[in-house]
Protein backbone atom coordinates (compact mmCIF):
# COMPACT_ATOMS: atom_id res chain seq x y z
CA UNK A 1 0.00 0.00 0.00
CA UNK A 2 2.78 2.18 0.83
CA UNK A 3 4.29 1.82 -2.73
CA UNK A 4 1.31 2.43 -4.32
CA UNK A 5 0.64 5.62 -2.34
CA UNK A 6 4.37 7.11 -2.96
CA UNK A 7 3.53 6.14 -6.98
CA UNK A 8 -0.06 7.97 -7.35
CA UNK A 9 1.89 10.83 -5.38
CA UNK A 10 4.23 11.24 -8.34
CA UNK A 11 1.60 11.04 -10.85
CA UNK A 12 -0.34 13.76 -12.59
CA UNK A 13 -4.30 13.62 -12.05
CA UNK A 14 -7.07 15.95 -13.53
CA UNK A 15 -6.67 18.69 -10.63
CA UNK A 16 -2.94 18.95 -11.94
CA UNK A 17 -3.95 19.09 -15.44
CA UNK A 18 -7.17 22.21 -14.70
CA UNK A 19 -4.52 24.29 -12.23
CA UNK A 20 -2.63 27.16 -13.92
CA UNK A 21 0.72 27.06 -14.00
CA UNK A 22 1.16 30.19 -11.75
CA UNK A 23 -1.28 32.57 -10.41
CA UNK A 24 -0.78 36.50 -9.23
CA UNK A 25 -2.74 38.31 -6.41
CA UNK A 26 -1.20 41.03 -5.68
CA UNK A 27 -2.89 43.24 -7.49
CA UNK A 28 -5.63 44.76 -6.12
CA UNK A 29 -7.27 45.66 -9.59
CA UNK A 30 -6.69 42.61 -11.67
CA UNK A 31 -5.37 38.78 -11.25
CA UNK A 32 -3.13 37.14 -13.81
CA UNK A 33 -3.31 33.91 -14.34
CA UNK A 34 -0.82 31.82 -17.04
CA UNK A 35 -0.09 35.41 -18.59
CA UNK A 36 -3.73 36.48 -19.05
CA UNK A 37 -5.28 39.50 -16.94
CA UNK A 38 -8.67 39.03 -15.31
CA UNK A 39 -10.36 42.00 -13.80
CA UNK A 40 -14.09 41.98 -12.01
CA UNK A 41 -17.33 44.16 -11.69
CA UNK A 42 -20.17 43.70 -9.03
CA UNK A 43 -23.66 44.67 -10.30
CA UNK A 44 -24.40 46.49 -7.27
CA UNK A 45 -28.02 47.92 -8.14
CA UNK A 46 -30.43 47.87 -10.58
CA UNK A 47 -33.58 49.66 -12.03
CA UNK A 48 -36.71 49.26 -10.19
CA UNK A 49 -38.32 48.14 -12.86
CA UNK A 50 -37.35 46.91 -16.74
CA UNK A 51 -39.62 45.63 -19.45
CA UNK A 52 -37.84 43.65 -21.46
CA UNK A 53 -34.80 41.07 -20.66
CA UNK A 54 -32.20 43.57 -18.66
CA UNK A 55 -29.05 41.45 -19.33
CA UNK A 56 -29.28 41.60 -22.91
CA UNK A 57 -27.07 44.50 -23.93
CA UNK A 58 -24.23 42.30 -21.74
CA UNK A 59 -24.64 39.10 -23.32
CA UNK A 60 -24.39 40.17 -26.72
CA UNK A 61 -21.37 42.12 -26.59
CA UNK A 62 -18.30 40.93 -28.23
CA UNK A 63 -15.63 41.33 -25.07
CA UNK A 64 -14.16 38.72 -23.80
CA UNK A 65 -15.72 38.13 -20.73
CA UNK A 66 -17.51 35.52 -17.74
CA UNK A 67 -20.68 36.62 -16.25
CA UNK A 68 -22.68 34.74 -13.27
CA UNK A 69 -25.80 35.42 -12.05
CA UNK A 70 -26.76 33.65 -8.45
CA UNK A 71 -30.34 33.67 -7.31
CA UNK A 72 -30.51 32.57 -3.89
CA UNK A 73 -34.24 32.18 -2.61
CA UNK A 74 -35.63 33.61 0.86
CA UNK A 75 -37.62 32.38 3.47
CA UNK A 76 -41.10 33.54 2.99
CA UNK A 77 -42.16 33.32 6.69
CA UNK A 78 -39.18 35.29 7.59
CA UNK A 79 -39.30 37.73 4.44
CA UNK A 80 -43.30 38.41 4.96
CA UNK A 81 -42.19 39.65 9.10
CA UNK A 82 -39.31 41.45 8.29
CA UNK A 83 -41.51 43.84 5.70
CA UNK A 84 -44.48 44.26 7.79
CA UNK A 85 -42.20 45.43 10.94
CA UNK A 86 -40.38 47.45 7.96
CA UNK A 87 -44.08 48.97 7.31
CA UNK A 88 -45.09 49.56 10.54
CA UNK A 89 -41.91 51.76 11.39
CA UNK A 90 -41.68 53.35 8.55
CA UNK A 91 -45.35 54.23 8.41
CA UNK A 92 -45.23 55.66 11.91
CA UNK A 93 -42.29 58.12 10.56
CA UNK A 94 -43.86 59.50 7.30
CA UNK A 95 -47.34 60.41 9.32
CA UNK A 96 -45.59 62.06 12.52
CA UNK A 97 -42.55 62.55 10.98
CA UNK A 98 -41.24 66.03 9.68
CA UNK A 99 -42.17 66.62 6.41
CA UNK A 100 -39.37 68.90 5.73
CA UNK A 101 -36.53 66.00 6.33
CA UNK A 102 -34.06 65.59 3.32
CA UNK A 103 -35.02 61.53 3.10
CA UNK A 104 -38.75 61.79 3.55
CA UNK A 105 -39.08 60.81 -0.25
CA UNK A 106 -36.93 58.05 0.16
CA UNK A 107 -39.12 56.51 3.14
CA UNK A 108 -42.00 56.84 1.08
CA UNK A 109 -40.06 55.22 -1.65
CA UNK A 110 -38.93 52.47 0.80
CA UNK A 111 -43.29 52.60 2.41
CA UNK A 112 -44.67 51.93 -0.78
CA UNK A 113 -41.62 49.26 -1.99
CA UNK A 114 -42.75 46.85 0.91
CA UNK A 115 -46.28 47.21 0.79
CA UNK A 116 -45.83 45.75 -2.77
CA UNK A 117 -43.61 42.95 -2.11
CA UNK A 118 -45.68 41.64 0.83
CA UNK A 119 -48.91 41.59 -1.26
CA UNK A 120 -47.36 39.94 -3.97
CA UNK A 121 -46.22 37.11 -1.51
CA UNK A 122 -49.16 36.98 0.41
CA UNK A 123 -51.55 37.04 -2.56
CA UNK A 124 -49.77 36.28 -6.01
CA UNK A 125 -47.51 33.50 -4.22
CA UNK A 126 -44.57 35.12 -5.31
CA UNK A 127 -41.23 33.88 -4.07
CA UNK A 128 -38.65 36.35 -2.67
CA UNK A 129 -35.05 35.67 -4.20
CA UNK A 130 -31.48 38.25 -3.70
CA UNK A 131 -30.03 38.69 -6.98
CA UNK A 132 -26.16 38.69 -7.38
CA UNK A 133 -24.28 39.39 -10.46
CA UNK A 134 -20.66 39.36 -11.68
CA UNK A 135 -18.42 40.13 -14.47
CA UNK A 136 -15.23 39.29 -14.97
CA UNK A 137 -13.22 40.87 -18.39
CA UNK A 138 -10.41 38.59 -19.79
CA UNK A 139 -7.20 40.53 -21.69
CA UNK A 140 -4.21 39.86 -23.04
CA UNK A 141 -2.54 43.13 -21.63
CA UNK A 142 -3.55 45.53 -19.24
CA UNK A 143 -4.44 48.04 -21.62
CA UNK A 144 -7.07 45.61 -23.78
CA UNK A 145 -7.90 45.40 -20.02
CA UNK A 146 -8.65 49.03 -19.03
CA UNK A 147 -10.49 49.15 -22.56
CA UNK A 148 -12.90 45.99 -22.16
CA UNK A 149 -13.18 47.38 -18.36
CA UNK A 150 -14.53 50.85 -19.84
CA UNK A 151 -16.73 49.09 -22.78
CA UNK A 152 -18.62 46.74 -20.23
CA UNK A 153 -19.05 49.43 -17.49
CA UNK A 154 -20.47 51.38 -20.38
CA UNK A 155 -23.30 49.27 -21.26
CA UNK A 156 -23.83 48.13 -18.26
CA UNK A 157 -24.44 51.52 -16.85
CA UNK A 158 -26.69 52.61 -20.18
CA UNK A 159 -28.82 49.68 -19.59
CA UNK A 160 -29.49 51.11 -16.16
CA UNK A 161 -27.04 49.38 -13.61
CA UNK A 162 -25.03 50.34 -10.88
CA UNK A 163 -21.39 48.81 -10.65
CA UNK A 164 -18.48 48.33 -8.61
CA UNK A 165 -14.87 47.47 -9.88
CA UNK A 166 -14.10 44.44 -7.74
CA UNK A 167 -10.75 46.18 -6.20
CA UNK A 168 -9.21 44.00 -3.49
CA UNK A 169 -12.27 41.14 -4.51
CA UNK A 170 -10.91 40.29 -7.52
CA UNK A 171 -9.87 36.55 -6.14
CA UNK A 172 -13.67 35.88 -5.41
CA UNK A 173 -15.13 37.35 -8.30
CA UNK A 174 -13.26 35.18 -10.29
CA UNK A 175 -14.04 31.94 -8.40
CA UNK A 176 -17.84 33.35 -8.36
CA UNK A 177 -17.04 33.30 -12.50
CA UNK A 178 -16.47 29.70 -12.45
CA UNK A 179 -18.68 27.13 -12.57
CA UNK A 180 -18.19 25.94 -9.23
CA UNK A 181 -20.97 27.64 -7.73
CA UNK A 182 -19.11 29.38 -5.18
CA UNK A 183 -20.46 32.81 -4.21
CA UNK A 184 -18.36 34.42 -1.17
CA UNK A 185 -19.94 36.38 1.68
CA UNK A 186 -17.16 39.20 0.79
CA UNK A 187 -19.35 39.81 -2.44
CA UNK A 188 -22.81 38.82 -0.77
CA UNK A 189 -22.61 41.62 1.44
CA UNK A 190 -22.49 44.11 -1.46
CA UNK A 191 -24.23 42.94 -4.52
CA UNK A 192 -27.49 41.27 -2.74
CA UNK A 193 -30.59 42.90 -4.30
CA UNK A 194 -34.19 41.27 -3.88
CA UNK A 195 -36.22 40.41 -6.62
CA UNK A 196 -39.27 38.83 -6.45
CA UNK A 197 -40.41 35.60 -9.23
CA UNK A 198 -41.81 37.52 -11.77
CA UNK A 199 -38.38 39.50 -11.95
CA UNK A 200 -36.35 36.80 -12.60
CA UNK A 201 -37.46 36.27 -15.71
CA UNK A 202 -36.01 39.32 -16.78
CA UNK A 203 -32.30 38.09 -15.49
CA UNK A 204 -33.25 35.04 -18.32
CA UNK A 205 -29.60 34.82 -19.65
CA UNK A 206 -29.73 32.85 -22.82
CA UNK A 207 -31.32 34.90 -25.44
CA UNK A 208 -28.22 35.76 -27.52
CA UNK A 209 -28.80 35.30 -31.62
CA UNK A 210 -26.79 32.31 -31.91
CA UNK A 211 -27.54 28.73 -33.03
CA UNK A 212 -25.28 25.51 -32.79
CA UNK A 213 -26.41 22.67 -34.46
CA UNK A 214 -25.74 19.42 -33.29
CA UNK A 215 -25.13 18.10 -37.14
CA UNK A 216 -24.36 21.75 -38.55
CA UNK A 217 -21.59 22.69 -40.22
CA UNK A 218 -20.09 26.05 -39.78
CA UNK A 219 -21.01 29.44 -41.26
CA UNK A 220 -19.05 31.83 -39.32
CA UNK A 221 -19.03 33.94 -36.16
CA UNK A 222 -21.62 36.05 -34.72
CA UNK A 223 -20.68 39.65 -35.21
CA UNK A 224 -21.66 40.82 -32.08
CA UNK A 225 -20.73 38.07 -29.71
CA UNK A 226 -18.54 36.13 -31.70
CA UNK A 227 -20.24 32.88 -30.55
CA UNK A 228 -19.69 30.34 -33.75
CA UNK A 229 -23.01 29.35 -36.09
CA UNK A 230 -23.33 26.03 -36.68
CA UNK A 231 -26.34 25.24 -39.02
CA UNK A 232 -27.81 21.79 -40.41
CA UNK A 233 -29.87 22.87 -43.13
CA UNK A 234 -31.30 19.62 -43.91
CA UNK A 235 -32.65 18.77 -40.17
CA UNK A 236 -35.94 18.57 -41.82
CA UNK A 237 -37.45 18.73 -38.02
CA UNK A 238 -36.04 22.14 -37.44
CA UNK A 239 -36.39 23.86 -41.05
CA UNK A 240 -39.11 23.55 -43.14
CA UNK A 241 -37.11 22.61 -45.88
CA UNK A 242 -33.27 23.38 -46.93
CA UNK A 243 -33.11 25.67 -49.19
CA UNK A 244 -31.53 29.06 -48.96
CA UNK A 245 -31.08 32.15 -50.97
CA UNK A 246 -27.98 34.50 -51.15
CA UNK A 247 -27.50 37.66 -52.34
CA UNK A 248 -24.96 40.44 -52.55
CA UNK A 249 -23.74 43.20 -54.73
CA UNK A 250 -20.50 41.92 -56.59
CA UNK A 251 -17.36 41.30 -54.13
CA UNK A 252 -19.48 41.34 -51.10
CA UNK A 253 -18.63 37.67 -50.66
CA UNK A 254 -21.22 35.58 -51.26
CA UNK A 255 -19.18 33.54 -54.24
CA UNK A 256 -16.76 32.74 -51.20
CA UNK A 257 -19.04 31.86 -49.16
CA UNK A 258 -21.01 28.80 -51.65
CA UNK A 259 -17.69 27.83 -52.26
CA UNK A 260 -17.06 26.87 -48.46
CA UNK A 261 -20.57 25.41 -48.10
CA UNK A 262 -19.69 23.61 -51.00
CA UNK A 263 -16.06 22.37 -49.00
CA UNK A 264 -17.96 21.82 -45.99
CA UNK A 265 -20.84 19.67 -47.33
CA UNK A 266 -18.35 17.75 -49.82
CA UNK A 267 -16.75 16.34 -46.35
CA UNK A 268 -20.05 15.21 -45.70
CA UNK A 269 -20.64 13.28 -48.73
CA UNK A 270 -23.47 15.16 -49.41
CA UNK A 271 -23.97 15.32 -53.79
CA UNK A 272 -23.99 19.16 -54.93
CA UNK A 273 -24.42 20.72 -58.18
CA UNK A 274 -23.38 24.20 -59.30
CA UNK A 275 -24.25 26.32 -62.21
CA UNK A 276 -21.31 28.56 -62.77
CA UNK A 277 -21.94 31.61 -64.96
CA UNK A 278 -18.69 33.21 -63.85
CA UNK A 279 -16.17 30.59 -63.65
CA UNK A 280 -15.88 31.16 -60.46
CA UNK A 281 -16.16 26.96 -59.03
CA UNK A 282 -13.58 25.41 -61.42
CA UNK A 283 -10.30 26.02 -58.76
CA UNK A 284 -13.41 23.88 -56.29
CA UNK A 285 -14.22 21.60 -58.79
CA UNK A 286 -10.27 20.87 -59.00
CA UNK A 287 -9.33 20.56 -55.53
CA UNK A 288 -12.36 18.45 -54.88
CA UNK A 289 -12.02 16.09 -57.75
CA UNK A 290 -15.28 16.94 -58.94
CA UNK A 291 -16.73 16.94 -62.62
CA UNK A 292 -16.35 20.45 -64.25
CA UNK A 293 -18.65 20.50 -67.54
CA UNK A 294 -17.64 23.61 -70.26
CA UNK A 295 -20.57 24.60 -72.37
CA UNK A 296 -18.84 26.94 -75.35
CA UNK A 297 -17.60 27.34 -79.01
CA UNK A 298 -14.23 25.93 -78.10
CA UNK A 299 -15.62 23.28 -75.57
CA UNK A 300 -15.05 19.08 -76.14
CA UNK A 301 -18.01 18.81 -73.48
CA UNK A 302 -21.52 18.34 -74.90
CA UNK A 303 -24.85 17.79 -73.54
CA UNK A 304 -28.09 17.19 -75.39
CA UNK A 305 -31.52 19.04 -74.46
CA UNK A 306 -33.58 15.67 -75.60
CA UNK A 307 -31.67 13.36 -73.35
CA UNK A 308 -34.59 11.04 -71.22
CA UNK A 309 -33.13 9.99 -68.36
CA UNK A 310 -34.00 6.98 -66.54
CA UNK A 311 -34.14 9.10 -62.99
CA UNK A 312 -36.11 12.17 -65.43
CA UNK A 313 -39.63 11.13 -63.42
CA UNK A 314 -40.52 10.55 -60.19
CA UNK A 315 -43.05 7.48 -60.26
CA UNK A 316 -41.54 5.51 -63.26
CA UNK A 317 -43.92 6.40 -65.85
CA UNK A 318 -44.73 9.10 -68.73
CA UNK A 319 -41.21 9.40 -69.43
CA UNK A 320 -41.88 11.25 -73.03
CA UNK A 321 -44.71 13.42 -71.26
CA UNK A 322 -42.76 15.20 -68.53
CA UNK A 323 -40.27 15.53 -71.16
CA UNK A 324 -42.04 17.50 -73.18
CA UNK A 325 -43.62 19.67 -70.91
CA UNK A 326 -39.85 20.41 -69.99
CA UNK A 327 -39.06 21.41 -73.52
CA UNK A 328 -41.79 23.48 -73.70
CA UNK A 329 -39.40 25.87 -71.44
CA UNK A 330 -36.47 25.40 -72.94
CA UNK A 331 -37.88 26.38 -76.50
CA UNK A 332 -39.56 29.51 -74.80
CA UNK A 333 -35.97 30.60 -74.02
CA UNK A 334 -35.51 30.32 -78.00
CA UNK A 335 -38.64 31.04 -79.63
CA UNK A 336 -40.45 33.57 -77.11
CA UNK A 337 -43.79 33.75 -76.19
CA UNK A 338 -45.64 31.27 -78.60
CA UNK A 339 -49.26 31.02 -79.18
CA UNK A 340 -51.52 27.99 -78.86
CA UNK A 341 -50.84 27.14 -82.55
CA UNK A 342 -47.30 27.37 -82.36
CA UNK A 343 -46.86 25.29 -79.65
CA UNK A 344 -48.95 22.43 -81.00
CA UNK A 345 -47.22 22.35 -83.87
CA UNK A 346 -43.96 22.18 -81.85
CA UNK A 347 -45.35 19.55 -79.90
CA UNK A 348 -46.47 17.40 -83.25
CA UNK A 349 -42.57 18.02 -84.29
CA UNK A 350 -41.43 16.59 -81.57
CA UNK A 351 -43.59 13.81 -81.11
CA UNK A 352 -42.64 13.02 -84.31
CA UNK A 353 -38.96 13.38 -83.83
CA UNK A 354 -39.02 10.80 -80.68
CA UNK A 355 -40.84 8.36 -82.70
CA UNK A 356 -38.41 8.53 -85.10
CA UNK A 357 -35.68 7.31 -82.89
CA UNK A 358 -38.71 4.23 -81.93
CA UNK A 359 -39.57 6.69 -78.48
CA UNK A 360 -43.29 6.91 -77.87
CA UNK A 361 -45.48 7.51 -74.81
CA UNK A 362 -45.34 3.55 -73.96
CA UNK A 363 -42.17 3.65 -71.26
CA UNK A 364 -40.93 0.14 -72.74
CA UNK A 365 -39.85 2.09 -76.14
CA UNK A 366 -37.16 3.89 -73.92
CA UNK A 367 -36.06 0.32 -72.80
CA UNK A 368 -33.39 -1.75 -74.99
CA UNK A 369 -34.85 -4.55 -75.95
CA UNK A 370 -32.99 -8.50 -76.95
CA UNK A 371 -33.08 -10.35 -80.08
CA UNK A 372 -36.53 -11.90 -79.59
CA UNK A 373 -37.92 -8.07 -78.53
CA UNK A 374 -38.54 -8.24 -74.93
CA UNK A 375 -37.25 -6.31 -72.35
CA UNK A 376 -34.47 -7.76 -71.06
CA UNK A 377 -34.28 -9.49 -67.07
CA UNK A 378 -32.39 -6.13 -65.83
CA UNK A 379 -33.73 -3.31 -68.10
CA UNK A 380 -31.08 -1.57 -69.82
CA UNK A 381 -32.03 2.14 -70.51
CA UNK A 382 -31.78 3.43 -73.66
CA UNK A 383 -28.19 5.35 -74.15
CA UNK A 384 -27.34 9.15 -74.93
CA UNK A 385 -26.32 8.41 -78.38
CA UNK A 386 -29.78 6.67 -79.33
CA UNK A 387 -31.26 10.01 -78.38
CA UNK A 388 -32.24 12.68 -80.62
CA UNK A 389 -30.43 15.88 -80.72
CA UNK A 390 -31.52 19.58 -82.43
CA UNK A 391 -30.62 18.53 -86.04
CA UNK A 392 -33.24 16.03 -86.01
CA UNK A 393 -35.96 18.66 -85.06
CA UNK A 394 -34.81 21.02 -87.68
CA UNK A 395 -35.00 18.66 -90.58
CA UNK A 396 -38.41 17.46 -89.59
CA UNK A 397 -39.39 21.48 -90.22
CA UNK A 398 -40.35 21.71 -94.18
CA UNK A 399 -44.25 24.22 -93.79
CA UNK A 400 -44.38 27.16 -94.14
CA UNK A 401 -45.71 27.21 -90.78
CA UNK A 402 -42.66 25.66 -88.93
CA UNK A 403 -40.12 28.66 -91.27
CA UNK A 404 -39.74 30.71 -88.02
CA UNK A 405 -38.79 27.63 -85.53
CA UNK A 406 -36.83 26.81 -88.64
CA UNK A 407 -35.12 29.99 -88.82
CA UNK A 408 -34.83 30.24 -84.71
CA UNK A 409 -32.99 26.87 -84.76
CA UNK A 410 -30.71 27.52 -87.23
CA UNK A 411 -27.69 29.05 -85.01
CA UNK A 412 -27.95 25.97 -82.84
CA UNK A 413 -27.49 23.62 -85.53
CA UNK A 414 -25.31 25.14 -87.91
CA UNK A 415 -24.83 28.51 -86.47
CA UNK A 416 -22.23 29.99 -83.43
CA UNK A 417 -24.36 27.69 -80.96
CA UNK A 418 -24.19 24.05 -82.58
CA UNK A 419 -22.10 22.93 -80.00
CA UNK A 420 -25.81 22.54 -78.94
CA UNK A 421 -26.70 19.96 -81.74
CA UNK A 422 -24.10 16.75 -80.27
CA UNK A 423 -24.57 14.00 -78.22
CA UNK A 424 -24.34 13.83 -74.44
CA UNK A 425 -20.40 13.03 -73.74
CA UNK A 426 -19.69 13.33 -70.53
CA UNK A 427 -20.09 10.77 -67.35
CA UNK A 428 -22.33 12.55 -64.41
CA UNK A 429 -21.82 9.85 -61.55
CA UNK A 430 -19.34 12.25 -59.39
CA UNK A 431 -20.50 13.97 -56.36
CA UNK A 432 -19.60 17.13 -57.48
CA UNK A 433 -20.31 18.41 -60.83
CA UNK A 434 -19.89 22.07 -62.02
CA UNK A 435 -21.53 24.03 -65.00
CA UNK A 436 -19.60 26.08 -66.58
CA UNK A 437 -21.40 28.31 -69.39
CA UNK A 438 -19.40 31.30 -68.94
CA UNK A 439 -18.15 31.05 -72.54
CA UNK A 440 -21.66 31.32 -73.89
CA UNK A 441 -22.05 35.05 -73.79
CA UNK A 442 -24.27 37.17 -72.11
CA UNK A 443 -27.36 36.81 -74.23
CA UNK A 444 -26.91 32.95 -74.57
CA UNK A 445 -26.50 32.10 -70.70
CA UNK A 446 -30.07 31.37 -70.02
CA UNK A 447 -29.64 28.13 -72.24
CA UNK A 448 -26.57 26.70 -70.60
CA UNK A 449 -28.01 27.41 -67.22
CA UNK A 450 -31.83 25.92 -67.87
CA UNK A 451 -29.95 22.65 -69.98
CA UNK A 452 -28.18 22.34 -66.92
CA UNK A 453 -31.18 22.79 -63.98
CA UNK A 454 -32.99 20.32 -66.24
CA UNK A 455 -30.10 17.47 -65.67
CA UNK A 456 -29.59 18.65 -62.03
CA UNK A 457 -32.73 17.97 -61.45
CA UNK A 458 -33.00 14.78 -62.58
CA UNK A 459 -29.91 13.73 -60.55
CA UNK A 460 -31.90 15.16 -57.19
CA UNK A 461 -34.45 12.89 -58.15
CA UNK A 462 -32.96 10.16 -58.35
CA UNK A 463 -32.43 8.83 -54.67
CA UNK A 464 -34.96 10.24 -51.90
CA UNK A 465 -32.48 8.72 -49.07
CA UNK A 466 -29.38 10.97 -49.65
CA UNK A 467 -29.09 14.95 -49.46
CA UNK A 468 -28.57 16.88 -52.01
CA UNK A 469 -28.05 20.40 -53.54
CA UNK A 470 -28.46 22.67 -56.49
CA UNK A 471 -26.49 25.98 -56.39
CA UNK A 472 -28.23 28.88 -58.78
CA UNK A 473 -25.75 31.58 -59.64
CA UNK A 474 -27.49 34.34 -61.05
CA UNK A 475 -31.03 32.76 -60.69
CA UNK A 476 -32.44 36.05 -62.23
CA UNK A 477 -31.55 35.03 -65.60
CA UNK A 478 -34.21 32.18 -65.31
CA UNK A 479 -37.13 33.61 -63.34
CA UNK A 480 -36.09 37.28 -64.59
CA UNK A 481 -37.67 39.30 -67.10
CA UNK A 482 -35.61 37.92 -69.80
CA UNK A 483 -36.67 34.41 -68.85
CA UNK A 484 -40.37 33.26 -69.16
CA UNK A 485 -43.41 31.84 -67.56
CA UNK A 486 -42.55 28.23 -68.26
CA UNK A 487 -39.33 28.38 -67.40
CA UNK A 488 -39.91 30.25 -63.83
CA UNK A 489 -42.16 27.82 -63.09
CA UNK A 490 -39.94 25.43 -63.10
CA UNK A 491 -37.50 26.60 -61.09
CA UNK A 492 -40.05 27.59 -58.29
CA UNK A 493 -41.52 23.77 -58.89
CA UNK A 494 -37.87 22.76 -57.83
CA UNK A 495 -37.66 25.22 -54.95
CA UNK A 496 -41.36 23.76 -53.69
CA UNK A 497 -40.83 20.28 -54.15
CA UNK A 498 -36.85 19.30 -53.43
CA UNK A 499 -37.45 18.96 -49.66
CA UNK A 500 -39.04 15.65 -50.16
CA UNK A 501 -36.57 14.37 -52.29
CA UNK A 502 -33.96 15.29 -49.49
CA UNK A 503 -32.41 18.12 -51.65
CA UNK A 504 -31.66 21.52 -51.25
CA UNK A 505 -32.27 24.62 -53.78
CA UNK A 506 -30.02 27.71 -53.27
CA UNK A 507 -30.33 30.63 -55.17
CA UNK A 508 -27.66 33.29 -55.80
CA UNK A 509 -27.61 36.97 -57.35
CA UNK A 510 -26.27 40.00 -56.70
CA UNK A 511 -29.32 41.47 -59.07
CA UNK A 512 -32.03 41.62 -56.37
CA UNK A 513 -34.01 43.64 -58.52
CA UNK A 514 -33.97 41.70 -61.52
CA UNK A 515 -34.80 38.56 -59.69
CA UNK A 516 -38.32 40.82 -59.05
CA UNK A 517 -38.74 41.62 -62.15
CA UNK A 518 -41.48 39.05 -64.01
CA UNK A 519 -44.80 39.35 -63.06
CA UNK A 520 -44.49 41.51 -60.56
CA UNK A 521 -41.92 39.57 -58.54
CA UNK A 522 -44.22 36.70 -58.25
CA UNK A 523 -41.82 34.12 -58.64
CA UNK A 524 -38.66 35.88 -57.02
CA UNK A 525 -41.14 35.94 -53.62
CA UNK A 526 -42.44 32.06 -54.38
CA UNK A 527 -38.81 31.67 -54.10
CA UNK A 528 -37.30 33.70 -51.01
CA UNK A 529 -40.24 32.32 -49.02
CA UNK A 530 -39.39 29.02 -49.60
CA UNK A 531 -36.05 29.63 -48.49
CA UNK A 532 -35.60 28.74 -44.45
CA UNK A 533 -32.30 30.51 -45.04
CA UNK A 534 -31.58 33.89 -46.33
CA UNK A 535 -28.22 35.25 -46.02
CA UNK A 536 -28.33 39.33 -47.23
CA UNK A 537 -24.34 40.53 -48.10
CA UNK A 538 -23.30 44.13 -48.61
CA UNK A 539 -26.74 45.45 -50.77
CA UNK A 540 -27.43 48.59 -52.62
CA UNK A 541 -30.01 51.33 -51.91
CA UNK A 542 -31.82 50.43 -54.78
CA UNK A 543 -31.47 46.62 -53.98
CA UNK A 544 -32.86 46.94 -50.41
CA UNK A 545 -35.87 48.54 -50.93
CA UNK A 546 -37.03 46.04 -53.35
CA UNK A 547 -35.78 43.69 -50.73
CA UNK A 548 -37.80 45.08 -47.99
CA UNK A 549 -41.04 44.78 -49.96
CA UNK A 550 -40.69 40.81 -49.93
CA UNK A 551 -38.81 40.65 -46.50
CA UNK A 552 -39.42 40.88 -43.04
CA UNK A 553 -36.42 43.71 -42.42
CA UNK A 554 -36.47 45.93 -39.91
CA UNK A 555 -34.82 49.84 -40.45
CA UNK A 556 -31.97 48.38 -38.13
CA UNK A 557 -31.05 45.72 -40.27
CA UNK A 558 -31.43 47.98 -43.30
CA UNK A 559 -29.03 50.04 -42.13
CA UNK A 560 -26.63 47.40 -41.03
CA UNK A 561 -26.85 45.89 -44.81
CA UNK A 562 -25.52 49.59 -46.30
CA UNK A 563 -22.16 49.12 -43.94
CA UNK A 564 -22.22 45.73 -43.77
CA UNK A 565 -17.95 44.77 -45.08
CA UNK A 566 -16.66 42.26 -47.37
CA UNK A 567 -17.72 38.54 -46.14
CA UNK A 568 -20.20 40.08 -43.57
CA UNK A 569 -23.91 38.89 -43.75
CA UNK A 570 -27.40 39.35 -42.32
CA UNK A 571 -28.35 35.80 -42.02
CA UNK A 572 -32.22 34.20 -41.72
CA UNK A 573 -31.86 31.57 -40.17
CA UNK A 574 -35.67 29.97 -39.59
CA UNK A 575 -36.92 32.52 -36.99
CA UNK A 576 -33.25 33.61 -35.98
CA UNK A 577 -31.92 37.18 -37.39
CA UNK A 578 -28.04 37.11 -36.87
CA UNK A 579 -25.18 39.58 -38.04
CA UNK A 580 -22.46 37.06 -39.08
CA UNK A 581 -19.05 37.09 -39.86
CA UNK A 582 -18.04 34.34 -42.58
CA UNK A 583 -14.76 32.75 -41.90
CA UNK A 584 -12.49 30.52 -43.28
CA UNK A 585 -8.79 28.38 -42.74
CA UNK A 586 -6.11 29.18 -44.12
CA UNK A 587 -6.61 25.49 -45.54
CA UNK A 588 -10.18 25.77 -47.26
CA UNK A 589 -8.58 29.53 -48.83
CA UNK A 590 -5.81 27.93 -50.54
CA UNK A 591 -8.31 24.88 -51.39
CA UNK A 592 -11.12 27.10 -53.25
CA UNK A 593 -9.47 30.39 -54.29
CA UNK A 594 -6.63 30.44 -56.95
CA UNK A 595 -3.45 31.67 -55.95
CA UNK A 596 -2.43 34.72 -57.67
CA UNK A 597 0.71 34.63 -60.04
Amino acid sequence: MEKIENYLNGTINLKDKLAPSYVDIANPKWLEINGKYYAGLLIVDYEREHSEIIFKNLINTNVNANISIFYEKQDTFKAIKDLTYHIGNTGVDLKFGNANKEDIDLAAFTYNDAKYIRKEIQVNNEDLYYLYTYCVVIAEDEKELARSLAKINGILQSSGFVTKKANFRQEQTFMACLPIMENSKDLKEVAARNVLTQGLSGTYPFISSTLCDENGIFLGSNIYNNSMILVDRFNKNKYKNANMCVFGTSGAGKSFYIKLLILRYRLLGIHQYVIDPEREYNKIAESLDGTLIKLGPSSQTYLNIFDIREESIEDGEGYLSSKLLKLRGFFSLIFGQMDEEKMAILEAKLIQMYAQKGITFDDETLYQKTENGKIAVIPQFKTAEEMPILEDLYNSLDDEKEKFFKLKLYPFVFGSLKFFNHHTNVELDNKLIIGDIYDLGEDNLKYGMYMFTDIFWDKIKKNRSENKAIYLDEIWRLIGVTSSGFVASFIYKIFKTIRKFGGSAVAITQDVSDLFSLEGGAYGKSILNNCSIKSFFSLEEENILVLEKYANISEKEKIEMKSLKRGESLMFIGDDHILAKVEASDYEKKLIIWEEK
